[in-house]
Formats: C-alpha cells, structure tokens, sequence
C-alpha cells in the first residue's frame, strides 16, 4: 500500500525549448514557489547577486546559458516533483534528447515574441516518438509580442499537435494586466518584477461580472469577454485523456521572470500530468507498481563537487523500491553491484538518501562501473532501451600542450566522455586521438573543463572527416582483409568498438561498394 501511494503523489518532468525562451528563469520561479530556495539567481545581468540554481558549473556562470541537464526535486502541496531543467543550446542537444526518455511530461516553453523556434520543433520530434504529454508555457508576456492567436496556430501547424488555451492574456507588453485563468474562471493581475515569493492576486470572479471593470478597466474587460467567447467556441472543451496520449497540449501565458502565471502553471500541473509510466524493457512493460526494483542510467555527471572527484551517474527508477546498501543486477556487466552512497539532487546540493520510489531520479556514486544506458534490476536480465550514440557533425584532434600533463589529459578526456559531452576516438595507427561533437560550442565546454577539473592544457585541430561510421561483419575474414587495406582509417571509439573514419561520402560509397559483407552504421546501437 505504501508502495502504490508513494508512487501517486510523483510527478516527474522535464522543460524544454529553443535556447533563450526562459528554461532555466522558470526552473528558478517553480523552484521558488516550490519553496525550494527563497530567492530566484537570474541567468545573466550586469548587476547579479546571485546565479540561477541549476547553473551551478562555473562556465554556465560565465556564459550564461546552460549546457548540462540539471536535476531538481522539491514538494509542493503534497506532492513530490522532480523536474529537469535541460539544455537549449543546440550543441547540447543530445544530453535533452537522453533526458526524454527519462521524464513522463513535459513542459514546452515558447516565446512570446519569436514563436516556435527550429530547437523547439526538433525536441517535438523525439517527444512524439515517446507521446510524451506536453503542456506548452507562453513566456514573455510583459514585451511587445505576437497576436495569442497567431501563436495557437503557429503551434499546431509547426509542432503538429492540437492546442487547448486554460488561460487567456489580458493586453500584451506595457499594457499587459494579467491573465484570466480558464480552467478554474479566475483572474490573476500582473505586478511587474518580483524574485521574492508572493502569491499571486487570484481574485475568484464571474466573466460576465460587472465587477471585472473595477479590476482590469471597462475597455480591457469587454475585449477579454469577446476572446473568452471565440476561445469557448473554435476549441473543443478540454480533454486529459487526449493531453495524456501527447495528442493535446494545454496552453498557459505567463512571464516567468515576473513569477507571473508561474503558480498558475504549477496548480494545473499537479492536477493534469501523469504519474510514473509503465516503460518496454524489450521482453514486457514493467509497471511502476511492481515489487522488485528496476530502473536506468541517463546521465552520468564526473565532478560535480570540484573540490572531490567523483562521478556521480543519474538513475531514473522504474518500478518497485530502491534501497541503499543492497545488492542489484547489474545487466550489461552481468553482476552484483550494491551503492552506500546515494542520493537526491538539489542541481549542486545533495543530501543522502536510504530509499528512492518510481519516478524518483537518484545520485550513484561511481567508480566506473556504470555507463549510460545501463540497467539495474533485483536479478532480471533484459535492458530499457536507450538512446543511442549518434555520428557526430564535427571532428578535430586533440594536441596536448604540456608534456608533464599528459596523464590527466588522459584521465580527463576518459571522464568526459563518459557523460556523453563529446565521442573520442583513438586511431590504430599512431594512436591519434579525435573528438567528435554535435556542436562548437561543445570543445571550448571541453577545453574549460580539462583545464579547470583536470589541470590539462590542450589544443584542437579541425579535421576534414565526413562521418564516422561503426562497423560490423560476420565473416572473421573479411573483416580482417578490410582492416588490414583500410588500417589508416581505422579507430576505435572509448568502449573499443571498430569505427571507420570516413572521409568524403563519394569515398564511403566505393568503400561499401568494395566490401559488401562490411555493415557501416551511423548509430553505436546497431
């Protein structure tokens, strides 16, 4: 009974959106509310006192954007929320799309002044592959933006899922009054800029009231009555079950630097979203009412505390209980593995915890043994599916500057791409090392992080390489006799998988046209 009630009062989410939207402002606010922390950080400004929460590395802190998923729990009305505050960056995209498969909603948020944006349709996409529920947030209300129509049909039309407003602007920019609540036919008005908590004026009132002058002005009250009017009609009567199947975003406005709409958002939230989901381990669903434990490794973050090395691999629990200090199966090493240490996160601050519910996202401390994607059950042997390496975009060598440090080059680069920041490949011949990356932005990540984690100083070459691609072959010679004519492009990536580094796409083509038993893959997970 425990069980069962521990898991109805779980709510696990991640926010998601193109970079600049407001992701981490409205971690901040929902972690205010929330009554996690007293006073919300801003993400950049000249004069700030305090950084956002969930930005805790010290290049966030500079740059001000965020480029790792940050983990966050906190309980609000009864209720226990975790919530992951991801990326936006493009990047960083794949360590969103890995964060996906760890949530059950989703929070999209959209500004008000850009509409939906190309990073915002992509993270739709691997949404819709899982029909992960979504609730989108209007942000931004207090500039000049668009028409809130405009915006409903540019959402349906570009994100391909069906709109349902639950609450209504009233003005825009400097004009901008508040929000009329739908879904439970309240008004809110807007005051500008608070990072303290205060709660929001819900002020109870009938639409067609004469009263609603006296709040927001005779002009703005009639306009409001026409948009409530035309809402009622174009849209049909709000479903849960459709937003529970992805097919039927709700939709609130707000501005979450304002902590406006914020609380709003979080009431409906806690009443609309679903708990812990059942998930495939390829063979069955496993329930998250169960008895015996199961669950998987999404992340796995090395340094979160500076001062300790350590690693710390982010464990998203399925089904049943897990307790600290017993034995679990460890799936792919096919072995016991028991954790003394775990915990839950505040982004940067943990405490110890002894028992985590379905739902719950729990800090295993790790001395190497565990990688992303990994399994833990209590003895049965078949794995979650994951999300796999993709090729990456980007390839440049890696040239270490200080001799003495080669070492800790070493050990950095390892640690590093264990969370799944970049991909290293190691030449046969020569042992070259090259990174491979989505992004840019993602070797300066690398190169600040070796030298401030590791002591390391290095340097990157761009490399001309068009993919690299894994390769597969069942005949044991044949597989040789290619190694053997292609040994100068031959590398292995960090689990000591075959790699082809292939140059130009008009050259891997006659490669595969001269060796048709040789499978070439753009995934690690073929």
């Amino acid at each position: 009974m425990a069980l069962q009630e521990e898991i109805q009062r779980r709510k696990t989410f991640g926010i998601i959106s193109h970079p600049d939207a407001g992701k981490t402002t409205l971690t901040e606010k929902l972690l205010l509310f929330g009554g996690a922390i007293q006073t919300a950080g801003a993400v950049k400004s000249n004069k700030i006192t305090k950084y956002a929460t969930s930005d805790f590395m010290e290049i966030e802190k500079q740059r001000g954007i965020s480029v790792s998923t940050s983990v966050m729990g906190f309980e609000y009305k009864g209720t226990k929320i975790n919530l992951l505050d991801t990326p936006g960056h493009e990047d960083f995209a794949e360590d969103t799309y890995r964060t996906l498969t760890a949530v059950d909603s989703v929070v999209m948020i959209i500004d008000c002044v850009k509409g939906v944006e190309i990073q915002t349709e992509k993270l739709m996409d691997v949404c819709r592959m899982r029909s992960t529920p979504v609730i989108a947030f209007i942000n931004k209300l207090d500039r000049e933006g668009r028409d809130p129509y405009d915006l409903l049909d540019e959402i349906e039309k570009k994100l391909n899922i069906k709109v349902r407003p639950l609450s209504w602007p009233i003005g825009m920019g400097k004009n901008f009054r508040g929000v009329y609540s739908l879904y439970n036919k309240s008004l809110i008005l807007f005051t500008p800029s608070r990072t303290q908590i205060d709660r929001d004026d819900f002020i109870e009132i009938d639409i067609q009231s004469p009263d609603l002058g006296r709040h927001i002005g005779e002009l703005n009250a009639s306009q409001l009555r026409e948009d409530v009017e035309m809402v009622e009609a174009i849209y049909p009567p709000f479903d849960i079950n459709e937003y529970r199947e992805g097919k039927l975003a709700p939709v609130f406005f707000g501005s979450a630097v304002n902590n406006f709409g914020v609380q709003e958002l979080l009431d409906c939230f806690i009443d609309l979203a679903p708990g812990p989901l059942a998930r495939s381990n390829g063979a069955r669903m496993v329930l998250p009412e169960e008895d015996k434990f199961s669950g998987f490794v999404f992340k796995i973050h090395a340094n979160i505390d500076p001062r300790h090395r350590n690693r710390v691999a982010f464990l998203r629990v399925c089904s049943g209980m897990f307790e600290r200090k017993k034995n679990y199966y460890h799936v792919r090493q096919d072995k016991a593995i028991r954790f003394s240490n775990a915990t839950a996160f505040m982004a940067q601050n943990k405490e110890t915890i002894d028992e985590a519910f379905p739902g719950d996202i729990v800090g295993l401390y790790d001395t190497g043994h565990l990688k992303i994607g990994d399994t833990l059950t209590e003895g049965e042997k078949d794995t979650f599916k994951g999300i796999p390496s993709f090729s990456p975009e980007i390839f440049k060598e890696v040239i270490n500057m200080d001799a003495m440090k080669s070492k800790q080059l070493e050990k950095g680069l390892l640690h590093l791409m264990d969370e799944g920041v970049a991909q290293l490949f190691t030449y046969e011949m020569g042992a070259k090392k090259v990174v491979g990356t989505v992004g840019n932005l993602q070797f300066e990540v690398i190169q600040h992080r070796l030298q401030h984690e590791y002591g390391a100083t290095c340097k990157f070459v761009h490399l001309n390489l068009f993919k690299a691609c894994w390769i597969s072959c069942d005949n044991r010679k044949k597989l040789d006799e290619f190694i053997k004519s292609k040994y100068r492009h031959i590398s292995r990536d960090k689990d000591g998988k075959l790699v082809f580094m292939a140059e130009t796409k008009q050259w891997l083509m006659m490669v595969q046209e001269n060796f048709p038993e040789v499978g070439f893959h753009f995934t690690s997970e073929y």
